[in-house]
This record gives C-alpha cells, sequence and structure tokens, in this order.
C-alpha cells in the first residue's frame, strides 16, 4: 500500500466517521440531500473520500441514492423499523444468552457504570447520549457472543437503526427510566447464572418494550 493509499483511506474513514456521526445525531435529517462538493468543502477535504463515505453509509442503509437526485439521508420507514426491531431482539436476546456465561465480573462492573451514566442522564434527559449509552450498555453484554455470525447478524441490527438511534427516546422518553431498570435486571440474571432461556427472554422482551412503546406513538 502507498502512502498515498494510505493517506486517501484515512480521508475517506474520517468522512465516513463525520457524515455517519451528523446522520446519527439528527443533524441531517432524514430526506436531507448531501451534496458531496458542499460536505467535501466542509470537512476540508476532496470529492473522492467523501464519495467513498457515501457508498458505505448506503451499503448500511444509511443513505439512498435516486437517479437525478442524488443521496439523501434515509427516511424512517415504521414498517423496517418495526421488521428490524422484531430480528434485532430474536438475534440480540441470542447473542445476550449465548454470551453470558462468559462475562466476567469486571464487564458486569463496566456494564453497570454506563447504566448508572443512564440513570444520571434521566435527570436532564439527553436522548442523543442516552442513545449513545444505552448502545454501549449493550455492547458489553453481546460482544462476548461465540458465535460469530449471530454477531455480524446483531451489528447489522443496530447499523440499520442508526439513523433513529437519536430519536427513539426522543419519541418515547418514558421508556427511558424503565429501560434503565430492565438493563439491571438483565445484570442481575447474569450475576447470579440465571438460565440462557431466562436471559434470553428477559433481553427480548426488553428490546420488544421499546419496539411497542414506539409503534404506540405513532400508530
Amino acid at each position: 500500500m502507498t502512502e498515498a493509499t494510505m493517506v486517501a483511506g484515512s480521508k475517506s474513514e474520517q468522512a465516513y466517521q463525520a457524515v455517519k456521526a451528523r446522520i446519527v445525531e439528527g443533524t441531517y435529517t432524514p430526506g436531507y440531500r448531501l451534496v458531496l462538493g458542499a460536505i467535501a468543502k466542509d470537512l476540508g477535504f476532496s470529492v473522492v473520500p467523501v464519495r467513498e463515505a457515501i457508498r458505505r453509509l448506503e451499503a448500511e442503509g444509511l443513505v439512498t441514492f435516486e437517479r437525478n437526485v442524488g443521496a439523501t439521508v434515509a427516511g424512517i420507514d415504521p414498517t423496517e423499523y418495526l421488521y428490524t426491531m422484531q430480528t434485532l431482539s430474536i438475534v440480540e436476546g441470542a447473542a445476550t444468552a449465548l454470551s453470558a456465561p462468559l462475562i466476567d465480573s469486571a464487564a458486569v462492573a463496566r456494564a453497570r457504570a454506563v447504566n448508572q451514566e443512564m440513570r444520571e442522564c434521566l435527570e436532564h434527559f439527553d436522548p442523543v447520549r442516552f442513545t449513545q449509552l444505552n448502545q454501549d450498555f449493550h455492547s458489553v453484554l453481546f460482544e462476548h457472543c461465540p458465535n460469530p455470525h449471530i454477531l455480524d447478524l446483531v451489528h447489522r441490527g443496530w447499523n440499520r437503526l442508526a439513523s433513529l438511534r437519536s430519536s427513539t427516546f426522543r419519541f418515547v422518553p418514558g421508556r427511558a427510566r424503565d429501560s434503565v431498570e430492565e438493563h439491571e435486571n438483565l445484570l442481575k440474571l447474569i450475576e447470579t447464572g440465571a438460565d440462557a432461556d431466562a436471559i434470553e427472554k428477559a433481553a427480548r422482551l426488553h428490546r420488544t418494550a421499546t419496539l411497542d412503546a414506539y409503534l404506540a406513538q405513532t400508530t
């Protein structure tokens, strides 16, 4: 790999992270047109790494491309959200159950510390911060999954939800407090060596409760 290629790759990664962050945080809202030249100028890059970044985001489902329109931020499709959350509840529940025997006390302590930050976040609710902490919490629980195929499906599900991560708890702020308590329940199940079925069921119900609250607000 040449130095020029390494630099280009670095700029492409920077552009990807920058644009993705703006989508996740809600700066670029659904339907927002992603003008490559304007983004490149804003980031101080050429158009090439920005184009590569947009292609990655399109592959992840965060960006759509239409002829004569160009690239735009993918919209929030309630049906797609429903299917993604249903799928994620199954695969993340399985991943969490498979991870449980491999989660040591240090990992439990780390997850509990994140959950405490989430609890403190409730006082002056910041849905973007809360949602990021939520992802951090669950990552501790499912990243030990020994089945790489299931873990890949979990990551794909989270990527599909990326454009909603900043807004899900904004739509259903009442779910935030319940979510924190459900997290603690999950940790207690793991700490006490509960069987895999109990852990999987708790993880699945935790995910579907957020889906049910969201759908109740939007129907």
